[in-house]
């Protein structure tokens, strides 16, 4: 069974939480530093409060819900999406995907096209990915999304990023 895939609510806080946390350890494995990723994955609080935020306007959020009924909490969201007008000054682009991940177990699965279909369709877009992070070039580079040259230093995690674009 497919996970459903729908807009965020309040209620879903805690788990779009969890599954942001666990998304960015499973992504991020081999990228970052353990301790350093372990470090910057555990603050479930803020994640929290970050979820429970409303969202400026323009911008929006979808999450995918695990289908086993009896998931615990950290497992109820398999995956997400977000959205929004480019933060850019320079943006090639006047619309953005801001995030999406899913869950290493939906990884694969057709779940992570799912959600760019439903979050921005064929439009122009860019994003923001981690050089080296190969599994996910490879996703956007299937969904027309190219470099376009512009580069800048994640202090977050400590990693160079690279702007993808698809016109």
């Amino acid at each position: 069974m497919q996970p459903e895939i729908r807009p965020v609510t309040p209620e879903d806080a805690e788990a779009a939480a969890w599954c942001h946390l666990l998304c960015w350890r499973e992504a991020y494995a081999g990228l970052v530093p353990a301790d350093l990723l372990l470090e910057r994955t555990s603050n479930l609080k803020r994640r929290i409060e970050r979820w429970s935020t409303p969202l400026g306007e323009g911008r929006r959020r979808w999450i995918a819900v695990n289908p086993d009924p009896d998931a615990p909490v950290q497992d109820r969201v398999a995956g997400f999406a977000g959205i929004g007008p480019g933060r850019d000054e320079d943006a090639p682009v006047p619309f953005e995907l801001e995030a999406i991940y899913t869950r290493r177990a939906f990884w694969k699965t057709g779940l992570g096209t799912r959600l760019l279909d439903v979050a921005i369709g064929k439009q122009p877009a860019f994003l923001w990915v981690f050089e080296g992070n190969e599994q996910a070039l490879g996703f956007y580079r299937r969904h027309g999304f190219a470099p376009d040259g512009v580069g800048k230093h994640d202090p977050y995690f400590d990693l160079r990023e690279i702007r993808l674009v698809r016109s």
